[in-house]
This record gives structure tokens, sequence and C-alpha cells, in this order.
């Protein structure tokens, strides 16, 4: 399946049905009193969290969403039928903005969350309605009020404990494959990941998280290079950033330094969140480039050497990944 993170639509709330004017008609009664009913409530559009959805591509292919309009009221002070919702299916982590004004209109991070976005018109009154001691025979109704429209942005942000961030080819899907149970497409090339990635980690019985794990991120990803910055959106929710650097490279600490400018960039709050520095593919060094390594330090921090292919620190960095979250949670 295609994943596809933002959509823009269209919706409107049903109108309101318009009053009925009319007269009671029987016999023996020739000039009934007016008996004109209401009209029904528009429907209202209503977006509901389905946990088995996991990307916004049904919204590629159908853009507008009505619900029903209200009925119009009868004779024998009858209301109108109220119409129907339409209701909007959307995934777990869906952001949902006006448009035009950019408001945020709803963060759905629950399953099965249900909220009303647009309320349908109220129904015309019926002249019934309008009968008064100097009124007795009034033949005035209303027409219903228009429910709400407008266009909406969808924005999926992926639901995620920790995000692996680095350049590509740093190792990062080769990694979340080892301590996950997620098999993305790992090969050696450059951006063999196009779409995020998530895996469930447990560390031990009753204690597991969520790694998301992100295509790889170049110098001025988030002027629009590379691949941009179209998901670093899916580590915004994170409460742990890893960094991975490739243990090869020739210069560990300005590769650090870019990836958290272009993080910093795209939003100032992923360069407040908590991070874990790895240098990865270390089973690619010898014992003397090892040991290099090992008195290295990145932003104050001693970096923890891994090897997804090895196994060389794997359990030590879920631990640390971990504590943070057992914390927060506590």
């Amino acid at each position: 399946m295609n994943f596809v993170d933002t959509a823009r639509i269209y919706v409107k709330a049903g109108d309101g049905g318009r009053g009925h004017s009319s007269f009671r008609r029987e016999k023996f009664v020739p000039k009934g009193g007016p008996d004109g009913g209401n009209g029904g409530r528009g429907g209202d559009v209503v977006f509901r969290v389905d946990p088995h959805l996991n990307t916004l591509i049904d919204f590629r292919f159908k853009r507008k969403f009505l619900a029903k309009d209200g009925a119009a009221g009868s004779w024998a002070r009858r209301t109108g039928r109220d119409g129907s919702n339409v209701v909007i299916r959307v995934p777990q982590g869906t952001l949902v903005r006006d448009a035009e004004s950019q408001e945020v209109l709803a963060d759905l991070t629950t399953a099965n969350e249900q909220v009303v976005l647009m309320r349908g018109g109220q129904g015309g009154r019926g002249n019934a309605a309008f009968t008064s001691a100097t009124n007795q025979a009034p033949r005035h109704q209303e027409p219903g009020i228009p429910g709400d429209e407008r266009w909406l942005e969808l924005e999926l942000k992926l639901l995620a404990d920790v995000g692996l961030v680095g350049f590509p080819n740093a190792g990062k899907s080769t990694l979340i494959s080892v301590i996950s149970a997620a098999k993305p497409k790992i090969a050696d090339y450059p951006f063999t990941t196009l779409i995020p990635n998530l895996g469930i980690v447990s560390v031990a019985e009753d204690k597991s998280f969520v790694v998301a794990d992100i295509p790889g991120l170049i110098e001025g990803a988030s002027q629009g290079k590379g691949l941009g910055t179209q998901f670093l959106r899916h580590v915004e929710r994170t409460s742990v950033l890893v960094f991975l650097i490739d243990a090869r490279s020739a210069d560990p600490k300005a590769d650090y330094n870019v990836l958290r400018k272009e993080l910093a960039q795209h939003n100032p709050d992923l360069d407040r969140k908590q991070r874990i520095i790895c240098l990865s593919k270390v089973d690619e060094l010898d014992e003397e480039e090892q040991a290099a390594l090992k008195s290295l330090k990145i932003d104050r921090r001693t970096p923890l050497l891994i090897s997804s292919l090895d196994g060389t620190n794997i359990d030590d960095l879920k631990w640390r990944m971990w504590k943070p979250l057992e914390e927060a949670r506590a």
C-alpha cells in the first residue's frame, strides 16, 4: 500500500430543512389553525479514528464529503427528518487544519476517538410556530439554516516514542529490523527508505515502546533538498531522538551538527527533545579505530558504538531508549 501522509478535502454539513406553511383542514372545520411543521436539522461532519488505517491514501480518490440535508417540515405539525451525518475515517495521529486560516481544528491521537467538526444547520420553523394572540393565521415559514462548510488539510503524524534520524545509509533501517519485528527495505545505497517505518521494541515483560525510522536527511533538507522535510513531521510526537551516525564518517561531529541543525530549522521543539548519539557499523572498523572513537565527545556526550550486524551494544541502546520513556510514563 502506498504511504500518503497529507491530503486536502472539502467538507460540508447538511442544510436545515425548510419549514412548512399549511392550515388544518378537517371535516366540519373549514378554517382550521396553522399546522405547518418545522424542518429537520442538517447532518454533521464527524471525524472518527480508525485504528486499522495507517495512511491517508483514500483521500486521493475522494475529496468531497457532504452530510445530508434535513427534510422539509410537513402538515399536521410534522417535523422533517434530520439529515444523516457523514463520518470521515482517519488514521490515528491525524491533524486537521482549516486550509485557509491554518487553525488546528482537531488532533486525533486516540483509537476510536470521534469529534464533530462541522455542525448541520437548524431546520426552519413552520408557520405553526409563529402563531400568537395577535396573529392567529400566520402564513410565514423559515428556510433552513445552511450547514458549515470549508476546505480542510489533513496531516498524518505517526505516533512513536523514539525517532531514528541520520543521513541516508546510516543503518537506521537495519537497526529497526534488529530491535523490532519491522521489515523495511534494506540495501547498500542512499534513500533505500522512502516511507517511514514503525517497529515495536520490547526490552522486558510489560516494557515496550514504538520506534519510527524516517527516510535519511541530507544537509539542506529543511530547504527541501533530498527528500526535504516531508517526513520530519513523523518524529515531532516522539519523546526521544536517536542520532545515528556512520562510524566510518570522516567527521562524526560535523555530521551530528548538520542533523541537529536541520531538525531545529524544521521545528525548534525537536532540538529540545532527549537525544541519544550512536556511531553505527562499528563492525567495519578495526580495534584501533574503535578505540579512537571511544574517546570521542559529541555535544559533550560519549557516543554509543553499535553494530546491528554483530549486535554490539544493541541491548544497551534499547535500555537507553527505554529509561527516559519509563521516567516520563511514571
